[in-house]
């Protein structure tokens, strides 16, 4: 079934429905956390009796995993379901944000996972939903939709993404742009790329922007994605040719909801690399076959990247892609982007 049995899952999964993953040891039974109520989860678990899956980096702040569990976001804990445990507390033992207004005191105790391999399927399947990777969890019951592990790693496959459609486009930075759009019959997200310049056989300056809607809309100043997007646009322009390629991974794969939870954690004190690890992501989830997918469309084999992030290069010459340069792209801060630019040159070895 692939891809497509995937975005039914996450469709019922968002819209609060019980959906079934599947592995090679078993089956789960699972309704997402945030998206259930009193009602729903009675519907779903008459007994009272679904344990709680979450990640081990959730499940180490409730004292239920070590730290080599933690540092593997697909790890998963399985709660065991107390008779005080409510959607309330559900939700309190899912989502950090709400540590300090609701403090968790337990004591929570966890359980051997009859499947293992679906729940880690079921983590990968939260972040693409953009939820919070907790779920109620049994083995016995229907569900809205049927979803294997194998599914779940086909859904961000760029195998299938193919060129929409394609129309001239001018901007501010070039009046003769021109933007290309691809769409993949197995999901919903739809990338596009803006080809700048007149084509030659120079390897083209090449920007992978993933999608910030606060940096790059709303011109928040919490990050540099906004003035990065724009001065990726100049210096494309300032080139022979170029192409800015506008993916849509929101908050580095985790979603633009999960992203706004990593940023009122970070109001708690947490820079950007542990917020999303006490969300239970990874530190960037991002997958940049989509853009060597892109520029393979393109007929694009070789080009000068615009980053300071050495994991573009990496993951581009991994997809086949040639980097015959790495152009930085160095702009300054402000005091509310200091310790975010601080931590991704000294936690995620970006080059500034």
């Amino acid at each position: 079934m692939g891809a497509r049995a995937a975005a039914r899952a996450i469709d019922a999964l968002r819209r609060g429905w019980p959906v079934r993953v599947r592995a090679a040891d078993g089956a789960l039974r699972l309704m997402a956390v945030e998206g259930a109520d009193a009602v729903t989860l009675a519907e779903f678990d008459p007994g009272a009796e679904a344990d709680i899956l979450i990640s081990a980096a959730r499940a180490q702040t409730l004292k239920l995993a070590n730290q080599i569990a933690a540092a593997d976001p697909d790890m998963p804990v399985l709660v065991v379901r107390a008779p005080w445990i409510d959607v309330d507390v559900a939700t309190a033992i899912s989502d950090p944000v709400l540590d300090l207004a609701s403090p968790l005191k337990g004591p929570f105790m966890a359980k051997p996972l009859a499947a293992p391999l679906a729940a880690k399927a079921a983590l990968r399947l939260a972040r693409l939903a953009g939820i919070l990777p907790a779920y109620f969890a049994t083995s016995e019951g229907e569900a809205e939709a049927e979803v294997s592990a194998a599914d779940v790693d086909a859904y961000d496959d760029a195998v299938h993404l193919a060129v929409a459609t394609r129309a001239r486009l001018p901007v501010s930075a070039a009046e003769t742009a021109e933007i290309v759009a691809f769409r993949s019959p197995d999901e919903p997200r739809e990338h596009v790329a803006l080809i700048v310049g007149r084509r030659d056989s120079s390897p083209p300056v090449i920007r992978l922007h993933s999608e910030c809607l606060t940096g790059d809309v709303l011109g928040s100043l919490k990050c540099d994605c906004g003035p990065q997007l724009h001065e990726a646009l100049h210096r494309i322009a300032d080139s022979t040719w170029g192409i800015l390629l506008y993916l849509r991974q929101e908050g580095r794969g985790i979603g633009l909801v999960n992203k706004l939870r990593a940023y009122a954690l970070q109001d708690q004190g947490f820079d950007t690399v542990d917020a999303n690890v006490r969300l239970g992501f990874a530190i960037d989830a991002r997958d940049f076959s989509v853009a060597a997918r892109m520029l393979d469309l393109l007929g694009v084999g070789e080009v000068r990247l615009l980053t300071n992030n050495p994991n573009k290069v990496t993951g581009l010459e991994a997809a086949g892609i040639k980097v015959a340069e790495r152009l930085p792209i160095i702009l300054p801060a402000n005091p509310h982007n200091e310790r975010y630019l601080a931590t991704k040159r000294d936690r995620t070895g970006h080059q500034l």
